[in-house]
């Protein structure tokens, strides 16, 4: 039996290493084809063989990928010493030709067989998998040229903006509750209410990716910008008349497919919805997100980045609000009586004297994390904000408008972000210039946070 087993475990070994050898012949083999017909049934064996692949497989297929198929370097120098000495059309073609992996010829090529796109996508979902357990820096050129490709296949002029109502087919209204990330769809129900009179959700959709929706949006229409979550995700909340809305929030974005991570689509969501309710809805003249701070938490005990919220930071932060925080939990240094607080409000909902006083202190540390706080050197994107989503909003041109202690206390609210919402506005004729402002490191906020940003930059520092 024994023998047995070990006669077994040799044969898989050779059937996987085969099967290796054989995708690095199939790949040869379709750079070298020249007949439309022939390539397409080379990339479709090619689909075929990596979707039987299992994930103990794929790394050595995305190895060989980097590998074999990657610019030549001699190559390279050759043209660019040519490039040098006649600079002119030609030899800049011959330059770029010479620079661009021949990975990305091969990919160009998968991507014409049936299914092309959709295995591509799932491949880049499987790289980012396996990236993660310390090969990112073995995969990046695969990754790179991926993301490069992506970007030009799923640009704006490609994907179709479809409003989502319960109208929809099954199919896609099954694949929103699966792929919802910020604030999980509890069934259909839950759906349906998100789907009311009083919402709205909007999807793009890529021809190649028909029955897929690449990234959504979910609005509620109300009456003034709300800083709590729950009434939005109340299943049970009345339904208003959207006629008499005079804001729209959008409240949930979620990118659905792991492998357009780092594409870019939600800018381009978000400036067309924002025309498609305008055109709808004319008494709509706010446009604000209820966004979550996903990351507050973390960075509150990341004491030690030096580009974060130190401890000594954090004191100068609650100068103001220490003896209130101090006679509450009888530690004399007020961070620590802080924090002590933060963990009472984690044990349960806090209400009366603790949610006093915490409010203030709590609304002055967020607004801190999200216009100061920096990722951490060892990060990879060192200097960039903390919170992912402070940076998705800002970079498009919105401003912090307000922030909300207890805005979500839903256990993952609490657990995230000690409950903390923000409010980021989009003011259609601002984008542009707040977009500008951020890129060379300034904030907008609105003017309610004016003297309280003040008092966070002067204690920053």
């Amino acid at each position: 039996m024994v023998r047995f087993m070990g006669f077994l475990t040799n044969l898989l070994r050779a059937m996987q290493s085969r099967r290796g050898g054989d995708m690095q012949f199939l790949c040869h083999r379709l750079l070298s084809e020249r007949g439309e017909a022939s390539q397409t049934a080379v990339a479709q064996e090619i689909i075929n063989s990596y979707r039987a692949m299992g994930p103990a497989q794929r790394p050595s297929f995305f190895e060989m990928l980097c590998r074999e198929f990657s610019p030549d370097a001699a190559g390279i120098l050759r043209a660019s010493a040519e490039y040098q000495k006649n600079p002119g059309t030609k030899t800049l073609a011959a330059l770029s030709a010479a620079v661009e992996a021949p990975r990305q010829e091969l990919i160009r090529r998968i991507n014409t067989a049936p299914g092309g796109t959709e295995t591509l996508v799932a491949l880049r979902g499987d790289l980012l998998d396996v990236s993660r357990n310390g090969n990112a820096g073995a995969f990046e050129p695969l990754d790179a040229d991926l993301r490069h490709l992506f970007r030009s296949w799923f640009n704006r002029g490609f994907l179709r903006l479809e409003r989502i109502s319960w109208q929809t087919s099954a199919l896609i209204l099954e694949k929103l509750i699966r792929y919802e990330s910020v604030h999980e769809i509890n069934g259909w129900a839950d759906l349906r209410r998100r789907l009311e009179a009083d919402r709205r959700c909007f999807a793009f959709f890529h021809p190649a990716l028909a029955s897929e929706p690449i990234i959504f949006v979910e609005v509620a229409l109300s009456s003034g910008i709300l800083g709590e979550l729950e009434p939005l995700l109340d299943p049970h909340a009345p339904v208003s008349d959207p006629s008499r809305a005079d804001t729209a929030i959008f409240y949930s974005i979620n990118n659905c497919l792991k492998g357009l991570r780092n594409v870019p689509f939600g800018n381009f969501l978000i400036k067309q919805v924002v025309a498609e309710l305008a055109a709808e809805f004319p008494n709509i003249k706010i446009y604000s997100t209820l966004s979550p701070m996903p990351r507050f938490a973390q960075a509150l005990a990341d004491t030690e980045d030096k580009d974060g919220i130190t401890h000594e930071r954090l004191v100068r932060l609650l100068e103001d609000f220490a003896p209130s925080l101090t006679s509450a939990t009888g530690k004399r240094d007020p961070a620590e009586a802080f924090l002590r607080l933060l963990g009472r409000s984690r044990e349960r909902l806090p209400s009366g004297a603790l949610r006093r006083a915490l409010v203030a202190p709590l609304e002055r540390v967020a607004l801190a994390y999200l216009t100061h706080a920096r990722l951490p050197a060892g990060a990879g994107k060192a200097g960039k904000l903390y919170d992912p989503v402070a940076t998705f909003h800002l970079s498009n041109g919105a401003r912090i408008e307000r922030i909300n202690a207890f805005g979500n206390l839903r256990p993952y609210g609490i657990e995230e972000s000690f409950g903390v919402t923000v409010n980021y506005r989009y003011v259609p004729d601002d984008l542009e210039e707040n977009h500008e402002r951020f890129v060379r490191g300034q904030i907008e906020v609105s003017r309610g946070l004016h003297r309280e940003l003040e008092a966070v930059s002067a204690a920053w520092q």
